[in-house]
């Protein structure tokens, strides 16, 4: 393989679809780049890509220590390699031959309390971190994704210039920012991710009742999420959505999408978040409910059972007997479903942030709104609206508030209450539009039946209760006194 005459700018190991595309963006955009894998196979087919997509000054090495060597000083490498066990075994691979004032960057997936355990490891032998999320997939890599990086600042500047001509470029800048301490960036990326499961969740909610009670097809579904995409809803998803519906089989007759196995897969990030949302008691119930969708999906060989079992029991479609209005269905879904994206990405803020305060990362959300409006999953227009929120009032307490996005919300509630009550009247479960719709309307509640529920504590636990008339803390031995009433 040809070699450089000079040193290259940056080196990347890991040559995974997500590694390669990344390299050969990072060449393309003019910085010469090393390459290394494990697997040698992967460096070859990866250099053979630079040529066949136009010379890019890629060039690849079959052994760390040559790798190493080759990328000019101070060093910067990333790593695209699987979350865990992986990313350790590659650290201590490449620090063999790295020296001091040398980075190494984690563009994985990864949990951000590794990122941060890693970072200082590595600082014991004179070496920088950053844990830098990447989104955007495959296409993202290649030709821009949203990156963030996080972790020392020290380390951002040695790759500011080459970050802010890889990434995607939309009206307001380069998408990506310097994200702010330790493992900010890995958890940014990792509730990105959980926002990701709930518009996904949405998404597959609002198809089901529209193919399900609407009885639309394939075709119809493809021309109303065109529709979509060109409104209010325009985003990456709805985009691919449209397209999906678009594909028919090339093993078969009639469409792809019908032949697709109805299991969802997962990689960890969602799972991640509500344990997070749970340790920080920060609501996230629609992101919840889409994790929770792909666990029943997964219980496929259940659910056939289950079928046949309910099929001829009592269960009444009390929607059957009604006419169903196609279009005001249509228009209808669509509003149940900005509304509820809305909430979905309320409650991702607000994990943010409460993560943001109790690390002191002081983590800014309108910045990652507009970092997240091109080259990720979530990229969507309506991020530019959730930007201006908070800019308007950077300590918004919750996307719900903003007048502006207040009044969408009360011009759609309507829509989205006809159409949570029609899928349950259809035995169509909606759990991420209900759960949605549920936080909205415990958020908008002065007084909850909370009341009770503390009330049963204190009269089992003695866990006491505060007064809405008087301050202070109390308990009430309920007991004694409701067998005293029964005397």
């Amino acid at each position: 393989m040809a070699k450089p005459t000079n040193p290259t700018r940056i080196g990347l190991a890991g040559l995974a679809v997500m590694g390669q595309n990344l390299a050969l963006n990072i060449a393309e955009k003019g910085f010469p780049i090393s390459v290394y894998n494990r697997t040698t196979s992967k460096v070859d087919e990866t250099v053979e890509r630079a040529k066949l997509e136009g010379n890019l000054p890629l060039y690849g090495y079959h052994d760390p220590e040559s790798f190493i060597q080759s990328i000019q000083k101070p060093r910067v490498v990333i790593m695209l390699v699987k979350a865990g066990a992986p990313v350790d075994q590659t650290i201590k691979t490449l620090s063999a031959y790295l020296e001091k004032g040398d980075c190494i960057i984690d563009g994985g997936n990864e949990w951000y309390e590794n990122t941060e355990r890693r970072e200082k490891e590595v600082a014991e032998l004179g070496l920088l971190y950053l844990g830098m999320g990447v989104s955007g997939g495959e296409e993202g890599a290649r030709n821009g994704p949203s990156l963030m990086p996080g972790g020392s600042f020290e380390a951002y500047k040695y790759i500011e210039d080459i970050v802010l001509k890889v990434a995607a470029q939309v009206d307001s800048g380069p998408c990506v920012t310097y994200i702010g301490k330790g493992g900010s960036g890995n958890f940014v990326k990792m509730v990105h991710n959980g926002i990701e499961y709930g518009d996904m969740q949405l998404i597959a909610e609002a198809y089901d009742v529209l193919k399900s009670v609407g009885k639309l097809s394939n075709e119809e579904l493809q021309s109303v999420f065109t529709e979509w995409n060109k409104g209010e809803l325009l985003s990456f998803l709805i985009e691919i959505t449209a397209d999906i519906f678009g594909i028919k089989d090339d093993k078969g007759d009639g469409y792809l999408v019908d032949k697709v196995l109805d299991k969802t897969g997962m990689k960890g990030t969602g799972k991640w978040t509500i344990q997070q949302a749970a340790e920080l008691s920060v609501p996230a119930p629609t992101i919840e409910a889409s994790l929770d969708a792909r666990f029943l999906s997964g219980l496929k060989e259940e659910r056939v059972e289950a079928a046949k079992v309910f099929k001829s029991s009592d269960f009444v479609d009390l929607s059957a007997d009604k006419a169903i209005d196609k279009q005001k269905l249509i228009d209808d879904v669509r509003k149940a479903l900005y509304a509820a994206k809305i909430c979905s990405y309320a409650q991702g803020m607000n994990l943010i942030r409460a993560k943001s305060i109790e690390k002191g990362w002081d983590l800014k959300l309108g910045e990652l709104a507009r970092i997240w409006k091109g080259g990720c999953i979530i990229r969507a227009i309506f991020l530019d609206r959730i930007k201006q929120a908070y800019d308007r009032n950077p300590g918004l307490a919750n996307l719900l508030v903003d007048p502006e996005f207040a009044k969408e919300i009360i011009d759609r509630q309507s829509a989205w209450r006809r159409v949570v009550c029609l899928a349950i009247n259809s035995g169509i479960s909606t759990p991420g539009m209900s759960a949605s719709l549920a936080y909205f309307d415990s958020y908008r509640r002065a007084s909850l039946p909370a009341n009770l529920v503390q009330a049963q504590r204190d009269y089992f636990g003695a866990h006491t209760y505060e007064r809405v008339d008087i301050e202070g803390s109390y308990h009430t031995e309920w007991f004694k006194l409701a067998k005293q009433s029964r005397i």
